[in-house]
């Protein structure tokens, strides 16, 4: 597994705790976007050490073959980190899938940098990974995750209620899922 890939406008990094004030700044500029679709935060969230904690956490588990969590910077500006995806829930053997999570800054929505990002993570997933089926989740009311996931060829399967505690309350879920060809 490689480490950094590159698109026509992004490197797709893997992260290590050395880049806790670049995750942190990242959550920090779109804290009310993002806090709108994920379940409540600790408490220290919003702290230079949980994001170093975080990311070597995370970097361990990659290293276990459980998660990866790829961080999108743009080539013009190498050191801004502007969205992330992570494939977790890794499961090999008879299922050989995963589900796909990502996030990207509200200042490069609009411009096709998630598509680009994520279509090239899919293509790791299953070329290099070797998975058969990718899974995503999404509210119902997030129009522009639903497009994006149709638009990389993802197929509803239907809807999960209450599938996800999100700030606190139960909210239900639509499954995607994209299968490799």
């Amino acid at each position: 597994m490689n480490f950094i890939y590159e698109t026509d406008r992004l490197r797709i990094q893997i992260l290590n705790g050395t880049y806790a004030a670049e995750s942190l700044r990242f959550y920090e500029e779109d804290r009310e976007l993002f806090e709108r679709y994920e379940p409540l935060r600790p408490v220290n969230f919003y702290t230079e050490n949980y994001h170093r904690y975080l990311l070597n956490y995370e970097y361990n588990l990659i290293l276990k073959g459980d998660m990866v969590r790829y961080w999108f910077f743009p080539k013009d500006d190498p050191m801004r980190i502007i969205g992330t995806v992570s494939l977790r829930n890794i499961i090999h053997g008879s299922y050989e899938k995963c589900e796909i999570g990502y996030k990207l800054s509200s200042a490069y929505q609009g411009q096709g940098y998630a598509r680009e990002g994520i279509a090239r993570v899919i293509q790791i997933a299953f070329e290099e990974f070797g998975l058969h089926r990718i899974e995503a989740c999404c509210m119902p009311g997030n129009e522009a995750s639903i497009n994006l996931l149709e638009s990389l060829n993802f197929h509803l399967e239907g809807k999960l209620e209450k599938y996800v505690m999100i700030q606190g309350h139960y909210e239900d879920h639509l499954l995607f899922s994209l299968l490799h060809s």
